[in-house]
């Protein structure tokens, strides 16, 4: 197995290079300034990109996708309610000239694929399953991945969860951006995070991994408290 990251961008959005065969590779939220530091690992590695993942659609995530999807000829997936961010940032106060001043030329993927949540996905020798987690955005997905026996074993981990904005290690995505809605938010952490096992590790958009054991005991977002 192969998997590495890096915060990219003003944002410091985390992008993954994740090829669980050690070849077969994609990559999830390719953000703003990801797109040379994905073309130098995949290459020093000698790894095959099939697609690219993206969690939602804020800019810091998506701003690179279309780059790195027809670079490689791969395409790429979002949800179907963040579709529209792929060209147009929607958000207040990025305009086209900052846009322009971090190099940032938002487009569509010549091959772009939509979910809607509830699919399971089969790329680069295994499977994703992509549930729908509202709340920060309309479009906000986590995609499961339940590692073979052999790679789990060898790694210690038997599940990885790209939670992308919805969960972070001791914190949750903001609600307060176009699209945010805490109501659906917190029914996203109450039946999809806490839903999870345990020992499942979280690479989550921003900031370091964790696991569901840690944000369950300590994520103060996650107590009863908050949640209601």
């Amino acid at each position: 197995m192969f998997l590495t990251s890096f915060p990219a961008g003003p944002w410091q959005a985390n992008c993954y290079v994740f090829a669980p065969d050690g070849t077969r590779t994609v990559v999830v939220d390719p953000g703003v300034g990801a797109a040379e530091a994905v073309f130098r690992i995949v290459e020093e590695n000698g790894l095959t990109v099939e697609g690219v993942l993206l969690s939602h659609g804020h800019i810091d995530h998506v701003a690179t996708a279309a780059e790195v999807a027809d670079r490689y000829g791969v395409p790429a997936w979002i949800h179907e309610a963040d579709r529209e961010l792929l060209t147009d940032s929607g958000l207040p106060g990025v305009s086209a000239d900052l846009l322009a001043g971090l190099g940032v030329v938002l487009r569509e993927p010549a091959d772009l694929r939509v979910w809607s949540g509830g699919e399971r996905l089969a790329i680069a020798a295994t499977t994703f399953e992509v549930v729908h987690a509202p709340g920060h955005r309309p479009g906000c997905v986590i995609l499961r991945n339940a590692l073979g026996a052999a790679p789990g074993e060898a790694h210690g981990v038997r599940e990885l969860v790209f939670s992308g904005d919805v969960v972070f290690a001791g914190s949750i995505g903001r609600t307060d951006l176009p699209g945010g809605d805490q109501a659906a938010m917190l029914d996203s952490l109450r039946t999809v995070v806490l839903g999870l096992p345990d020992d499942a590790v979280l690479l989550p958009g921003h900031g370091p991994r964790t696991s569901v054991a840690r944000e369950r005991a300590t994520n103060p977002y996650l107590q009863p408290s908050f949640l209601g």
